[in-house]
């Protein structure tokens, strides 16, 4: 293999890796978004996150299925933006409490600094203790299953280049 191919496929094995995190970003929020509405539908929250829309809407079509459809759609979204930071900033962490730490920081985050976008997001102060425990906890596993997902992808991506360089070598 030429170092002009060996270049190139390292080049399509980087776009590999960015494509993944965009499906694991995009999964990771519907996934955490549709915890969250289960987790309001059973009471443990006092929130749903169709927040997000009734925050800049009262349309009625938001309170039926086609409310939950665009709310797991729009958090799956959001989630590719969050899922590239993570990729940038955070690829090569080995530990799972990295993953657990950025779940954090993004609940915080959203509670505390982006409150102000969201009128129907309740204060801090007047959340229940259920609700504060099941949005971290829904929040930990958001940020464990990113941050874990796009770490392993990248350790395999490095493993296989090295095994490649050790074949070539030979």
């Amino acid at each position: 293999m030429s170092a002009n191919e060996h270049g190139q496929n390292q080049q399509e094995n980087q776009s590999v890796l960015i494509y993944n995190a965009l499906i694991i970003g995009f999964v990771g929020g519907a996934a955490a978004s549709l915890a969250g509405m289960i987790a309001h539908y059973v009471n443990f929250m006092d929130f749903s996150p169709r927040f997000i829309l009734t925050s800049w809407s009262n349309m009625k079509w938001i309170d039926h299925w086609l409310g939950v459809l665009m709310t797991v759609i729009l958090f799956g979204i959001l989630s590719v933006v969050i899922a590239l930071l993570y990729y940038a900033l955070f690829k090569r962490v080995k530990s799972m409490f990295s993953g657990i730490i950025f779940g954090v920081v993004c609940w915080a985050l959203l509670i505390f600094v982006l409150k102000p976008m969201f009128s129907d997001l309740p204060a801090f102060s007047k959340m229940s203790t259920n609700t504060i425990i099941t949005s971290v906890c829904i929040f930990i596993l958001y940020g464990l299953f990113l941050g874990y997902s796009i770490s392993y992808d990248h350790q395999e991506y490095i493993r296989e280049k090295n095994k490649a360089q050790k074949q070539q070598e030979s």
